[in-house]
């Protein structure tokens, strides 16, 4: 039985921001079962072209090992759980987790993250690629053929036609150092994927100066993928960047607003963005004077953006989702901090500004083991997936109908 979460009655206790026309847009958010264990953390959400709709998530084993696991979306309930892989070797990480991304005709392409030996901060990215719904996978692949004993990882996954792309974050240059001051740049790189769970050729460096832990994330448009990840310039500049892949290649990156945020160290807070068509929006974090979320609009498959909306400011912790509603909306959700404790927040913008009232998701934590919370649209629904940081972990989503 679905029951309302934690902390309802939400469209009651929903927070205004200023300018807020206090339209109602969201209807009650419904908590769903959850298909995770005790100890079910990490969640991702992806959708494939023809509406196929993914959660996977960690979860802990008695032996101290770890498994991926997913299941599907069935319109009002989730499957049951199913395992990708496991092991010991794992590296696990709050900001930096695998997931599960379907495709076409039953395709299924998973990542996770397997430590170097000896290697607090050298990984590499495993992938495996299922062409029977996850029943059964290939043999894992690392998609970098550079052999360092460095960091890989912040893997962005998406469905293509004739397979999959990957794009991660590459310290080959880095000398194996956490810090990277002393060694090279962390670069953007990525590489197809085919059916049968192969690099298309070599791969590609799209960018060869980013931000070294800034999750990435990516879109199909009208014209090709959109990229967007957080860059790092010489003088510290870490603003959000993007880049296309059109039929000549990969664009030069380009800055999605000039928010001039000098950061001398990674925020660990990446962007987020969803496109249809021609549409793009773009949400993240950013902190030039104090902690921010912005928005920004698309209407050129991501060439050009419109000036950045404010989306929150004050007492934000980041960790952000967009997704378009397919009306000229984009709902952005964000982790913020109240007098009673930090809470998952969404509101519904426009190119013009906000469309709705900031509903309140569920009652959250800053902390780490909260991890990024994920939000998706599912038909004429947002889905929400969170970690509970209570102990012990535990997976939790939620649905609410769009009005």
């Amino acid at each position: 039985m679905r029951t309302c979460v934690a902390v309802v009655c939400l469209a009651l206790v929903a927070a205004c921001a200023p300018g807020d026309d206090s339209r109602r847009w969201l209807g009650e958010v419904l908590e769903q079962p959850s298909p995770g264990d005790p100890g079910s953390r990490y969640p991702h959400l992806a959708t494939a072209p023809d509406g196929t709709l993914v959660m996977s998530w960690l979860q802990p084993r008695d032996d101290d090992s770890h498994e991926l696991r997913f299941a599907t979306w069935q319109g009002s309930a989730w499957s049951a759980a199913s395992v990708v892989a496991g092991g010991k070797d794992w590296f696990v990480n709050w900001a930096d987790f695998p997931s599960v991304v379907p495709g076409a005709g039953g395709l299924r392409i998973a990542h996770w993250l397997q430590q170097r030996p000896e290697h607090v901060y050298s990984y590499d990215v495993r992938v495996a690629v299922s062409r029977d719904a996850g029943q059964t996978w290939s043999p894992p692949l690392t998609p970098h053929d550079d052999g360092t004993p460095t960091e890989h990882g912040f893997v962005t996954l998406l469905a293509q036609e004739q397979g999959f792309l990957a794009v991660w974050l590459d310290g080959r240059h880095t000398a194996g150092g956490h810090d990277h001051g002393d060694g090279g740049a962390m670069t953007l790189r990525s590489v197809g994927i085919d059916a049968r769970g192969r690099p298309v050729g070599a791969g590609d460096e799209i960018d060869a100066r980013v931000c070294d832990c800034c999750q990435t994330d990516a879109a199909t448009t009208g014209e090709g993928v959109v990229v967007v990840y957080r860059d790092r310039s010489p003088d510290e500049i870490r603003d959000v960047a993007v880049v296309r892949r059109t039929t000549s290649g990969w664009s030069e990156p380009q800055a999605v607003h000039a928010d001039g945020w000098h950061m001398p160290a990674c925020p660990v807070n990446g962007p987020a963005i969803d496109a249809q068509g021609s549409d793009v929006a773009v949400a993240w974090f950013t902190a030039p004077d104090r902690p921010r979320v912005r928005l920004a609009f698309s209407s050129d498959a991501g060439r050009s953006f419109s000036p950045p909306l404010e989306v929150a400011a004050g007492r934000v912790a980041g960790r952000v989702d967009v997704a378009l509603l397919g009306d000229g909306r984009a709902a952005v959700s964000w982790l913020e901090e109240t007098p009673a404790g930090a809470e998952i927040r969404v509101q519904p913008f426009t190119r013009s500004g906000v469309a709705g009232r900031a509903v309140s998701v569920a009652r959250s934590s800053a902390n780490r083991s909260s991890g990024f919370p994920q939000m998706i649209r599912a038909g004429d629904r947002l889905l929400f997936a969170w970690t509970d940081a209570a102990e012990p972990l535990r997976l939790r989503t939620a649905t609410a109908e769009l009005l």
